[in-house]
């Protein structure tokens, strides 16, 4: 075999599917965020998976209409899924917001930047707020983890009629342990993120990725915060709708 051919087998080639050094030319940041984000993904299905099983064998369960008609603070009875309604709006404009940041960022944009992730920052707290007002209402109906209320009666009311209490009793076990379960994994998800996010902005701040001549990072956090964003769709449809 030449030595022009050998060559020519080692050169590093540069197509899109020629393989080489960087066969899809994404930054390695944002391939290892995206694997991350893969295995994440792995979690919440097998959460979400084990709420289906438990859901439908179950002889009866909870009803979403009923238990979540509230407003916490404003009103008690007749508003089902209203408040779910509100906090599925502010995260859903949250990322609507990240999105903004990241096309700014793209501009080297350095003060829409900082507004539009302040935005996003203020969304997710007020996110996390609405589920803490939320818990709190639930907890205090009675129900936590391993924890239903006591009274057959208050049981009931969240239950169609005619179901033997032996059958809501068990059911609203599990409904109270994967909820609080599977919600609070995701709200410390947010959280996460929106600690995230203000470290970013506070380096955004800085003149950090100016001074690189990139913000990259910007368009990193984004996909965490879009797959939150996405991960609530399907813990919304789950609980409050199906």
């Amino acid at each position: 075999m030449s030595t022009a051919a050998v060559s020519q087998i080692d050169e590093v080639k540069s197509t899109p599917w020629s393989g080489g050094r960087s066969p899809f030319n994404v930054e390695y940041g944002k391939m290892m965020m995206w694997f991350f984000l893969l295995s994440d993904a792995f979690t919440f299905s097998s959460l979400l998976i084990a709420y289906g099983a438990l859901r439908f064998s179950a002889y009866a369960w909870p009803s979403a209409a009923l238990v979540f008609q509230s407003v916490p603070g404003l009103i008690e009875h007749g508003a089902p899924l209203v408040f779910v309604g509100l906090m599925t709006f502010i995260l859903i404009m949250s990322s609507v917001t990240m999105v903004l940041a990241v096309e700014a960022g793209h501009r080297n944009a350095r003060k829409e930047v900082i507004g539009w992730m302040i935005a996003t920052v203020i969304g997710g707290l007020m996110f996390l707020g609405c589920q803490a007002l939320e818990w709190n209402h639930l907890h205090s109906e009675g129900f936590w983890w391993s924890s239903i209320p006591t009274s057959p009666e208050k049981l009931q009311e969240f239950f169609a009629v005619g179901v033997p209490y032996a059958a809501q009793a068990a059911s609203a076990h599990q409904f109270a342990n994967l909820f609080f379960t599977i919600t609070g994994f995701h709200g410390f998800h947010v959280f996460t993120g929106v600690v995230i996010n203000i470290i970013i902005t506070v380096n955004v701040l800085m003149g950090t990725y100016e001074k690189r001549g990139s913000y990259l990072m910007i368009e990193k956090v984004g996909l965490y915060w879009h797959f939150v964003d996405l991960v609530w769709v399907f813990v919304f449809t789950f609980f409050y709708l199906v």
